[in-house]
């Protein structure tokens, strides 16, 4: 073949390629294999006949059988190839790897942080409101703006006075009422959070004793709350407060942090064909450098783990985890059944027309985004990953771009790493960094797109290369040099997981 490469076979047992570029009718496109059609940017084409009910591999894995015979140079997508998940993870078996673990390095790097009263580090000194029900969302958004202006006119230091609006928190019971809480008690725990005021209204099922019992309040002067129903003005009282704890946040200084105490979370969202060989494996070498040192990732969207299990499982640090991953992923498939959803079925409208075909090759190209680093920690949703264990932590969480980014904040991830083919302008409450995955989205999207890995694809820049950049523009966002996107935006948003009784 000569001119340049607009295919990539991933994995030597491959039977499928991926198209770097758009590839023309008649094209080379390996060993006197010739294009049958147009196939797109982003999408599969097979390298050799492939029978009906033959396995598809892709990434060295099963991700679907061929419905129908494929002959060699010909798109493989909807048309051709459905899924093949088995309906639970088995249990046992698995040959877990020996991680020369806790072996980091004497001198590690380090970011300008700031180190909270409790020991927490945050990379911002901002203030936030929480909602205990969406009754009082208007009024916190007034709180914050009148705040904001009054602050400004008396040269506060603070970062920004933020809150997050919510629908929930009232006529809710069982697990809705537990996810919101559960979320809600974690942002505000979250040391970019100098200082929090909590709003309620007072009547809402989330009643605001049972919430702070729930929160725990380990730094009493962080903390200022109050319901709406209890006060004169609910304005003045809310900006009287914020001002109380700007006082107190002012204190807090920018100072040397070892990148052992960063937490990233790790997402992606309108995946695309080229996610899983761009983006997410350049996130995936971040990770493995943030562990070398010390440092935490989390990866959240379990059922985009579906199908790529095993990549996860021979990975975990001993036994323990290795079985508490199995018991997530197979409670979530549960999930699907109770609710009549297919468990092979996930890849939205967007997905599908960037080349991607099955959930398991979804989930394939997603745990990328962990690279080769030891499973250490399986949390539940809204559980905060703890500091210094290094490595992956697993997290139980649904696909949503809205809900896992939120969890992602809530178990205490400074910032958001967020891959993505099709574009998605969303922020979340922490620095949300967004990773494209090809170039002509970072050129038609610059006001969304922090970094652009389409040029690993372009033949332009290697992995290796784009991870020393996109490593230092992590130190640049978590010491404040930088700010995201989102940030700049003013793109915040959160969305909270709901499966259980609304009244």
């Amino acid at each position: 073949m000569s001119g340049p490469i607009t295919i990539l076979r991933i994995h030597p047992s491959d039977n499928v390629a991926v198209a770097l570029h758009s590839v023309r009718y008649g094209e080379v496109v390996g060993d006197d294999v010739f294009a049958l059609g147009d196939v797109p940017a982003g999408h599969k084409i097979s390298l050799k006949a492939i029978d009906a009910g033959e396995a598809v591999i892709k990434y060295g894995y099963l991700i679907g059988t061929a419905s129908k015979d494929i002959r060699a140079g010909e798109h493989v997508h909807v048309h051709n190839l459905h899924g093949a998940l088995a309906g639970t993870v088995q249990r046992g078996g698995y040959q877990l790897a020996q991680h020369e673990f806790k072996s980091f390095p004497e001198v590690i790097p380090t970011f300008e942080g700031f180190r909270r009263a409790n020991g927490s580090v945050g990379i911002r000194n901002e203030i936030w409101i929480i909602n205990t029900v969406g009754c009082v969302n208007h009024a916190a958004s007034q709180i914050a703006e009148n705040a904001t202006k009054q602050l400004a006119a008396q040269n506060s230091s603070i970062d920004g006075i933020y809150t997050f609006n919510h629908p929930h928190g009232c006529s809710q019971l069982g697990d809705d009422l537990i996810y919101t809480q559960k979320l809600l008690s974690g942002l505000a725990k979250h040391p970019n959070a100098g200082a929090v005021l909590i709003l309620g209204l007072g009547c809402e099922n989330n009643q605001m004793q049972s919430f702070m019992r729930y929160l725990g309040v380990d730094t009493p002067e962080r903390i200022r709350y109050f319901n709406a129903q209890d006060v004169d003005d609910e304005l003045e009282t809310g900006v009287k407060l914020v001002c109380e704890l700007a006082e107190y946040a002012s204190q807090f200084n920018r100072e040397p942090v070892p990148v052992s105490e960063l937490i990233l979370g790790m997402k992606c969202g309108g995946s695309d064909g080229l996610s899983g060989i761009t983006a997410n494996p350049l996130v995936g070498r971040i990770a493995d450098k943030l562990a070398a040192m010390g440092g935490t990732s989390i990866l959240t969207e379990v059922p985009e783990m579906f199908g790529a299990e095993k990549v996860l499982l021979e990975r975990a640090l001993d036994p323990c985890v290795c079985d508490a991953t199995v018991n997530m992923v197979n409670e979530f498939r549960d999930y699907f059944r109770r609710h009549h959803e297919p468990i092979d079925e996930n890849p939205s409208p967007g997905n599908r027309d960037g080349g991607i075909t099955t959930l398991a090759e979804k989930s394939l190209g997603c745990v990328q985004k962990g690279g080769n680093s030891p499973v250490t920690q399986v949390l539940s949703y809204g559980e905060q990953a703890a500091t210094g264990e290094g490595g992956i932590a697993l997290l139980n969480g649904p696909g949503n771009d809205g809900v896992s980014g939120s969890v992602l904040s809530a178990s205490g991830s400074h910032m958001v790493l967020f891959t993505t083919g099709r574009g998605n302008p969303m922020g979340f409450p922490v620095p949300t960094v967004k990773i494209a995955t090809n170039t002509p989205l970072s050129e038609r999207k610059a006001n969304w797109i922090d970094f652009n890995a389409g040029t690993v694809a372009d033949g332009t820049a290697t992995l290796d290369r784009l991870a020393d950049q996109l490593f230092s523009l992590v130190v640049d966002v978590a010491s404040g040099r930088k700010r995201t996107r989102n940030e700049i935006n003013g793109y915040r948003e959160i969305s909270i997981w709901k499966d259980g009784v609304t009244l």
